[in-house]
């Protein structure tokens, strides 16, 4: 809460949280830096590996989410709140978010949140929209990341929702599959993204 820590080489491993961030939740503006960090198997209604709140922006580098859990939104990362993260050579790997409407096993950005993601890899995870990515009131920046084999009943890749006006440069979308035919790789309601050499 108000505070930025700086972890290497760290492990969250089978947490869980009633609500927020199984394996770590910031808010209020609180800025921690990661490197080479791992988070697994961990589980919350909202944010299954980490929660990003208030204003909160952490720094990964490196880091890696596999296998975390919800029953709502942010399988392996929930921002909102005007929480912009940056990340490079980040991997979202079989996140799930497993309730009624859930959305974004990988990642799921909301309320002017608008993370930075450079070279970052969405691979296997599941929800019902957006198995890799959903952006709701978010203009997340997107560079040379993949989305590939994630799923959902609507936009397998990546959800845009409600405003969201992502920017992605470089980026793939390979194998990403839709239950109910809406948006296998990319599916857009009320959104603007910017796509250039994708």
């Amino acid at each position: 809460d108000g505070s930025s820590p700086t972890l290497t080489d760290c492990t969250f491993t089978n947490n869980s949280a009633d609500e927020d961030g199984g394996g770590m939740y910031n808010l209020e503006s609180s800025s921690p830096a990661l490197t080479r960090c791992t988070f697994t198997e961990n589980s919350a209604e909202y944010g299954g590996g980490m929660t990003n709140a208030g204003s909160s922006s952490p720094t990964l580098d490196n880091c890696t989410f596999t296998s975390n859990s919800v029953e709502f939104n942010g399988g392996g990362m929930y921002n909102l709140d005007g929480s912009s993260p940056i990340l490079t050579g980040c991997m979202f790997m079989e996140n799930s978010a497993t309730g009624f409407d859930s959305t974004g096993a990988g990642m799921y950005n909301g309320a002017g949140s608008s993370p930075d993601l450079t070279d970052c890899t969405f691979a296997s995870n599941s929800s019902v929209f957006g198995g890799g990515m959903y952006n709701e009131l978010s203009s997340a920046t997107l560079i040379s990341c993949a989305f590939t084999s994630n799923s959902a009943d609507s936009g397998g890749g990546m959800y845009n929702n409600a405003g969201s006006s992502p920017t992605l440069t470089g980026c793939t979308f390979a194998s990403n599959s839709a239950d109910f035919g809406r948006g296998g790789g990319m599916w857009n309601y009320q959104s603007t993204p910017t796509l250039t050499d994708c």
